[in-house]
Order: structure tokens, then C-alpha cells, then sequence
């Protein structure tokens, strides 16, 4: 390629660019529109938002693609948000957890984060209103469910308005790389269940006594910066944050593990054409009761996707089931699963509606 084809080519960029910008902030200025009309003071639209990204990445002709376009317009739709009203959305800190990673995802980066140091804390941020939203994880793909999050999920007030997928790397990290010096390792436990494999085949010297739990994988990382014979698992971002050499890369036993999130939040979300409805329910006490809790399902043709008993807390013995199911609660047949299912169950609470990833 000539010198000339590069100007060439260089000053086609520069137009574009020029385009871009113009764009971008005739969008805003619609956004700005758009807050100034609104009376209701939310300005984060889960059901528009994924209306948009749906579109943006079925009609990308490429060479980008669909998760490069789809992390583009987040991007592009957290900035304009800002330009409506300032934003803050409580999550499992200090910075540098999987949970800010999934805040992130979700919202984009024009927002304010509030760390919090346990699942409880962003239950109460959200609450209090201290925050507009929080992010929690519910369940990971190799340890199951969260149990403390769907402890809170039963008795909060709060809806559940949104679901993030986050495919989970763990890292180990120190201060300094060699894993012969290390005789301790902070981390969560469920990294630690993660990692167990990785950890006896690689780590065989370091005692599973020395494995700490902490209260998030950031937290681990703030510890192991402070003692040179320590490490940590955690994040990348986390090794950023924290000034420490990653060890070894990827070290979960699972390849594919990935971590859902849930969004916290107080409004009700409209259906997006692509749904998901999730609920607590809970059965009498007597022969096939958990089967006529189900069958409002099969016959309304409502496709059920996840199932998880729990303990009650209120009576000894007795079990709530949360569920997860397709579709939207306005949605015609799951309506009418959900008002037969009413009538059957001796508890039961609907916990939102929202789009599915």
C-alpha cells in the first residue's frame, strides 16, 4: 500500500469520525429531551436498553462483532443516561470484584459506584435509596446458588429488574511471582471452590488451612498487596487496582464458569418481547403438592428454566422454591400460569419480571 492510499484511507477515517461525533451528541441532546419530559425520574429502561442492544447487534453487517457492538452501545447509552441524572448502583466492593466487572457490563462506566462489603449492604443501599440500583450475584455455574441472595430476595421489598451473565477468570496474584514464597491465600470461597483443582495440582506446599476467606475477591487483593508471602484470586481488574504481578491466569477448574448477577432495583419493568420472570413460591404440606404447584406451567405452555429449593427460616422442615421461568408476567399464558399458580400455592411472590440475556 502506497503513501497516498494511507493519506487516503486516513482522511476517510477522519470523516467518520466527524460523523460519529455529530451523532453521538444529537443522541444526547434527544436524551437530555427525553429527562427533561420524563416526570417519573428513572432514566435506566431495562426492557428499551435491551430493545436497542437486540437491534443494534441483528442488524450489525460487521466486521465487528455482535458482543463488540453490543459493549459499544452500552457504552453509548450510560453516557447519555448521565446526561438525564446522575446514577449510583451499590455492588460487593472494594473495586476490583466481579461484581463491579458485572455493574459495569450492565450500566457501562458513567456511574457511580457505592461498594459495599457484604450482599446484605446492597440490599440495604437500595432500600434506604442511597442507591438507585444494586447488582448481587445469584448463582455460578459450577457452585449453584447464592444462598444469602435468595435469603434477602425473600424478604426484601425490592425487584428484581435485570440479570447479567458474567463469565468468571480467576487469577492468582502477589506481590511478587514466586510461588515458592507463598504460604498463605486470601480469596472468597466460592473462588476458592472454583479453583480447588488448580490449587492441589499447582499449590500442593500451601496448606488448605492457609486458604482465608474474605468478604470479595477485591478484598483478597487489598490483603495479599500488604504481605509478600501472600496471594490472592481474584480478578484482573483487581491486580490493577491493587498493584500485585498476576502468578497464573485462568485458573478456574471450569473453563466456562460464569457467575449471574441479578439487578436490584424499585420500579417495574415493561416487557421487552424477550423475558424472564422469576418468583418464590411455596407448597402445603401433603402428598403431590409440589407437582399442582407446577402444573399452572405445563399447561399454560410456560417453560420453566430453574428450580431451587431453599429453607423457609419461618418453620422447621419447610422449603420455598425459587423459579425462574420465560417470559414476562403480563405475558397472556404466563398471567394465567401465575393466577392458577396463586390459587394453589400456600406462599407466593413475584419478584420481577425483566429482560433475559
Amino acid at each position: 500500500m502506497t503513501h497516498e492510499q494511507l493519506k487516503q484511507l486516513r482522511y476517510e477515517i477522519d470523516k467518520i469520525d466527524g460523523e460519529i461525533l455529530k451523532l453521538v451528541n444529537k443522541r444526547a441532546e434527544f436524551a437530555q429531551k427525553i429527562g427533561f419530559i420524563k416526570k417519573n425520574n428513572i432514566i435506566y429502561r431495562p426492557e428499551r436498553e435491551a430493545q436497542i442492544l437486540a437491534r443494534m447487534q441483528q442488524d450489525n453487517p460487521g466486521p465487528l462483532d455482535s458482543a463488540r457492538i453490543a459493549q459499544l452501545f452500552t457504552e453509548i447509552m450510560s453516557i447519555c443516561r448521565a446526561l438525564e441524572k446522575p446514577m449510583t448502583v451499590a455492588c460487593l466492593g472494594p473495586q476490583g470484584t466481579f461484581s463491579e466487572e458485572a455493574a459495569t457490563k450492565r450500566f457501562g462506566s458513567a456511574f457511580t459506584t457505592l461498594p459495599c462489603d457484604s450482599i446484605d449492604a446492597v440490599f440495604r443501599s437500595v432500600e434506604s435509596s442511597r442507591a438507585g440500583y444494586g447488582v448481587v450475584p445469584v448463582e455460578n455455574s459450577t457452585e449453584g446458588a447464592v444462598g444469602r441472595t435468595l435469603d434477602l430476595l425473600l424478604q426484601t421489598s425490592l425487584t428484581v429488574c435485570g440479570e447479567i451473565q458474567l463469565p468468571v477468570h480467576q487469577c492468582l496474584m502477589a506481590i511478587q511471582a514466586d510461588l515458592t514464597k507463598i504460604d498463605k491465600i486470601f480469596s472468597h470461597p466460592q473462588s476458592f471452590a472454583q479453583c480447588h483443582h488448580w490449587l492441589q495440582t499447582t499449590l500442593p506446599g500451601v496448606s488448605s488451612t492457609a486458604y482465608i476467606n474474605t468478604s470479595s475477591n477485591a478484598d483478597a487483593a487489598r490483603l495479599a498487596a500488604q504481605d509478600e508471602h501472600a496471594a490472592a484470586i481474584a480478578s484482573k481488574r483487581a491486580a490493577d487496582f491493587y498493584n500485585l504481578k498476576i502468578c497464573a491466569e485462568n485458573i478456574e477448574d471450569d473453563s466456562k464458569n460464569t457467575t449471574r448477577f441479578l439487578v436490584l432495583g424499585t420500579q417495574k419493568v415493561t416487557p421487552s418481547g424477550k423475558d424472564k420472570t422469576s418468583l418464590v413460591m411455596s407448597a402445603g404440606n401433603y402428598a403431590g403438592a409440589i407437582h399442582k404447584l407446577l402444573t399452572p406451567f405445563a399447561v399454560n405452555d410456560v417453560s420453566m428454566t430453574r428450580l431451587e429449593s431453599r429453607p423457609s427460616r419461618i418453620h422447621l422442615w419447610q422449603y420455598v422454591f425459587f423459579v425462574d421461568i420465560e417470559g414476562h408476567q403480563k405475558d397472556a399464558n404466563v398471567a394465567k400460569a401465575l393466577k392458577e399458580l396463586n390459587e394453589k400455592a400456600s406462599f407466593l411472590k413475584i419478584l420481577g419480571s425483566y429482560p433475559a440475556t
